[in-house]
C-alpha cells in the first residue's frame, strides 16, 4: 500500500464517507479517482496536526503552515471535501487514524501552531483584549486590505442591486442603502461604531451632509480615515477616533451604524453592548445593526479555525436572539434584512483579487497570513451559500414621546 492509500484512508476517516477525492502523498504517490479534487500532503506534520486534532482547525494549521495544500479552486475543494461542516470524529476513527499515521511513520509530538496562530491574554472582552483582538486583523496592513477590499475600503458585505454590478458599485449601494436607512441629512449626527477605514462615515458626509464621529480599535484603520477625510475635504464633517464604543460619552446622535462591529462584542456582552448604543441615541433616533449570524441548527464548531486565525473572542448568535437583544435594551425593531447570498458574492469577489494579487500579497503579509486569508475567505462563502450563516441588517429605534418611532409606514423610504 503507498503513502497516498494510507492517507486516501485517513482522509475518509476524518471527513466522512462523501463525494472522491485524490490525495498526493509527500512521496509523489496518488490514491484516488483521476477526475476528483485534490489534497496535496507534502509533509507528515501534516498528519501529526491531524491526529492530534482531527477537525477544521488540525486541517486549517496544515494549510496555513503549507504543509497540506489543494489543487484548482480552492471552493470546489472545500465543497467537495465539506471541510467546513465541523464533522466530530469518533472515538473509533480516532484510533484508526491513529493506526494508520503509525504505519507512515508520522506519530509524534504535536507541531507547534503556525505564528498566525492568534493568542490573547488578560480576561476576555476586557478593553485591552478586546483591542488586541481587533489589532490582531485589522492591522494586517491598509495596502494588504486595499488589494483585498479594493477602492471602497469597505470590510462587510456589499448590496449587489444588479447581476453586472462590480464590487466598487455593490459597496457604493450598500453604504447608499445604510444612509437611507437611517434617514441621514445634513442636520444629522451619526455614531459609526466600528468605523474601519471610514468608508460609510465618508459617503454619509459627503452625500448626505452629515456630522459623523467614527470610532475604532485599530490604529492603522484609524490613521487611513482620518487621511481620506482630510484628502476629500471633509475632515470638518467627519471625527475619526481611535475609542472604544464603551467609552464614547458625547451623545446623544440621531443615528448610529454598526456595521460588521458587533460581532466582535461577544454573548457575554452584547446585552451591554445594545444598552450603550440605546443610550447613546436621542428618542425617535435610528440604529441599523449589521451583524453575521448563524442558523440555530448550525452550532459553532469547537475548536474553530476561525476563531483561532481570524476572529478571536468572536461570537455569531441566530438573528432571533440578537433582535430580542436589541429589543430588550428598549429598542424597537422595524426592518430585519437579510443579505446571505450576497455575503456569498462579496466574498468571492474579494477572493478573486486576493487570487489576482497573490505574490503582492504574500509580499506585503506574510504567505502564512495570506493562506489564513485565502481559507477563511473561501471557507465563509461556503457557510454564507448553504445557510449555516447569514447577515442581516436590522433597522430599530428609540421611541420618543408618547411612543412616537418617526418611522415611515412602509419601506419604500428606502428599498423603492
Amino acid at each position: 500500500m503507498t503513502v497516498a492509500d494510507r492517507l486516501l484512508r485517513m482522509f475518509t476517516l476524518l471527513l466522512g464517507e462523501g463525494p472522491p477525492l485524490r490525495v498526493r502523498g509527500w512521496d509523489g504517490s496518488t490514491a484516488g479517482p483521476p477526475d476528483a479534487p485534490v489534497v496535496d500532503i507534502r509533509s507528515r506534520q501534516a498528519i501529526r496536526r491531524l491526529v492530534h486534532e482531527p477537525n477544521q482547525l488540525g486541517l486549517g494549521r496544515a494549510y496555513v503552515a503549507g504543509e497540506l495544500d489543494v489543487e484548482g479552486d480552492i471552493y470546489d475543494v472545500l465543497d467537495t471535501l465539506s471541510v467546513i461542516s465541523g464533522r466530530q470524529v469518533g472515538a473509533v476513527d480516532k484510533a484508526s487514524l491513529l493506526k494508520e499515521a503509525t504505519l507512515l511513520g508520522a506519530i509524534g509530538k504535536e507541531p507547534a501552531p503556525p505564528p498566525e496562530e492568534i493568542h490573547l491574554a488578560g480576561a476576555k472582552h476586557s478593553r485591552d483584549r478586546d483591542k488586541a483582538a481587533i489589532s490582531s486583523h485589522y492591522d494586517a496592513g491598509n495596502e494588504f486590505y486595499r488589494l483585498l477590499l479594493g477602492p471602497s475600503m469597505v470590510y462587510s458585505c456589499a448590496y449587489w442591486a444588479g447581476p453586472d454590478s462590480s464590487l466598487e458599485e455593490a459597496q457604493r449601494d450598500k453604504l447608499a442603502l445604510i444612509c437611507k436607512k437611517l434617514d441621514l441629512g445634513p442636520d444629522s449626527r451619526l455614531l459609526d461604531v466600528g468605523c474601519g477605514w471610514g468608508s460609510l462615515a465618508l459617503h454619509a458626509a459627503r452625500e448626505h451632509g452629515t456630522r459623523v464621529v467614527g470610532v475604532t480599535l485599530s490604529v492603522e484603520q484609524l490613521d487611513l480615515a482620518r487621511a481620506r477625510a482630510a484628502e476629500a475635504g471633509l475632515s470638518d464633517r467627519v471625527e475619526f477616533r481611535l475609542q472604544d464604543y464603551r467609552d464614547v460619552t458625547d451623545g446623544p446622535f440621531d443615528a448610529i451604524s454598526s456595521v460588521g462591529m458587533a460581532e466582535h462584542v461577544g454573548d457575554e456582552m452584547y446585552t451591554a453592548y445594545c444598552a450603550r448604543l440605546y443610550d447613546l441615541l436621542r428618542p425617535g433616533g435610528r440604529l441599523l445593526n449589521h451583524q453575521i449570524s448563524r442558523h440555530p441548527s448550525h452550532p459553532p464548531s469547537n475548536p474553530s479555525f476561525i476563531a483561532s486565525f481570524v476572529f478571536p473572542d468572536g461570537d455569531l448568535a441566530p438573528i432571533g436572539t440578537t433582535v430580542d437583544l436589541i429589543e430588550g435594551a428598549g429598542f424597537e425593531v422595524h426592518d430585519t434584512q437579510s443579505l446571505r447570498e450576497h455575503y456569498t458574492t462579496t466574498l468571492r469577489a474579494w477572493s478573486a483579487n486576493l487570487d489576482a494579487a497573490w505574490d503582492r500579497a504574500v509580499k506585503l503579509t506574510g504567505e502564512g497570513r495570506a493562506r489564513v486569508w485565502r481559507l477563511y475567505m473561501a471557507a465563509t462563502a461556503l457557510s454564507f451559500r448553504y445557510g449555516q450563516i447569514g447577515v442581516h441588517q436590522v433597522l430599530a429605534v428609540k421611541r420618543g414621546p408618547g411612543g412616537a418611532s418617526g418611522m415611515p409606514a412602509t419601506r419604500k423610504a428606502w428599498l423603492g
